[in-house]
C-alpha cells in the first residue's frame, strides 16, 4: 500500500431504494451527494441504485471500495422501518466505526426537523476507506455532505499512513 493518497482519491455513491431500484420513482438523493462530491474534487461516477437490505448494501460497499474508491457515501435505509437495513450492511464491511461523524450528522439533522434523531446512520473505515451512511432525503444529504467533506480527505489520508496535520 502506497504511503501517499492520489491528489483526487475517488468517491462512490450508493442509494438505498426498494422504490428506486425497481423503477418506481426517480433516485433523488444520490444526484446531491455526487453533485457535492465533485464540486469538492472528489472524482464520482453517478449514485448505484441498490434495493434496500443488508446484503445489497454490504455487496454494494465491497463493489466500491474494491473498485477503488475511498470515500464511499450511502443514502437511505437509515430510518426504522422493516427493510431499513443500511447500517447493518455498513457494519458488515467496515472494520472500525467513527462514531463521531454519525453523531455530528445526527446532530445537524435534528437541528434541521426533530426526526433527524431517528438516523441509524454509521460512519466507519475499511483499511482504505471512510464509508459513511446519511439519510435518504435529499435535504438530508445536502445537509450532510458539508460534515463528511469537512474530514473525509483527512481520513483517507489518515488510512494510508499520513501524518497528523
Amino acid at each position: 500500500m502506497s504511503s501517499e493518497i492520489p491528489a483526487a482519491p475517488r468517491a462512490a455513491v450508493i442509494t438505498v431504494s426498494d422504490r428506486a431500484a425497481a423503477g418506481v420513482r426517480d433516485d433523488a438523493s444520490g444526484p446531491v451527494a455526487v453533485a457535492a462530491l465533485r464540486r469538492a474534487g472528489w472524482p464520482c461516477d453517478d449514485a448505484r441504485i441498490v434495493p434496500d437490505g443488508e446484503d445489497s448494501v454490504a455487496s454494494a460497499l465491497r463493489d466500491a471500495v474494491g473498485s477503488g474508491a475511498r470515500l464511499v457515501i450511502t443514502s437511505g435505509g437509515t430510518g426504522v422501518g422493516p427493510r431499513d437495513r443500511t447500517p447493518e450492511g455498513t457494519r458488515r464491511v467496515i472494520e472500525r466505526e467513527v462514531p463521531g461523524i454519525a453523531e455530528e450528522l445526527r446532530r445537524v439533522g435534528a437541528v434541521a426537523t426533530p426526526a433527524g434523531v431517528l438516523s441509524r446512520g454509521v460512519a466507519g473505515v475499511t483499511a482504505e476507506a471512510l464509508v459513511v451512511n446519511l439519510p435518504g432525503s435529499p435535504k438530508a444529504v445536502d445537509e450532510g455532505m458539508p460534515v463528511v467533506l469537512a474530514v473525509a480527505r483527512h481520513v483517507v489520508d489518515q488510512l494510508v499512513g499520513g501524518d497528523h496535520a
